[in-house]
C-alpha cells in the first residue's frame, strides 16, 4: 500500500548522452532538463512500484519543476522523491535533484495508478 513519506531516489552521473546539446533541449552541454525529469520520474516509479498490486503500475501525468543550476559533464546527479499526497489512484510527490554541489531543481510529480492490461488496451484502441 503506497503511504504518505515513502522515498525514492535514483542516480547517474553526466556524460555527453543526457547533455542538453544532445537531447534536443539546447546548445550546451551541461544536464538536459528533461534529463533530470526522467531521473525524478525515476526515483518516483520505483519508490511505489514494490507497493502495487499485480498487473498495476504507474504513469506519470503531471510535473512542475524548477531546473535553477546547470551541471557539467563528469558530475554526479541524483534525483530525490516523496509521496507528500495520496488521492485515490493519484500520487503526488515532492521531488528533488542535486549534483555535487547543491540542489538543482525542485517541484512536484504526479502519477496516477493504473491496471497495466486495461490502459494499454484502451491506448491501443484510441
Amino acid at each position: 500500500m503506497v503511504e504518505i513519506g515513502i522515498k525514492g531516489r535514483q542516480e547517474t552521473t553526466v556524460t555527453a548522452a543526457n547533455v542538453a546539446a544532445n537531447v534536443g533541449s539546447g546548445k550546451v552541454k551541461v544536464f538536459a532538463t528533461p534529463m533530470m525529469i526522467a531521473l525524478m520520474e525515476k526515483a518516483s516509479v520505483l519508490s511505489i512500484e514494490p507497493l502495487l498490486e499485480e498487473g498495476q503500475s504507474s504513469v506519470g501525468t503531471h510535473i512542475n519543476v524548477s531546473h535553477c543550476t546547470a551541471t557539467p559533464i563528469g558530475m554526479k546527479v541524483w534525483a530525490e522523491s516523496e509521496v507528500i499526497g495520496i488521492d485515490r489512484r493519484k500520487v503526488t510527490f515532492s521531488v528533488k535533484a542535486y549534483d555535487e554541489r547543491g540542489l538543482i531543481g525542485e517541484g512536484t510529480h504526479e502519477r496516477f495508478i493504473i491496471d497495466m492490461e486495461k490502459f494499454q488496451s484502451k491506448a491501443e484502441n484510441k
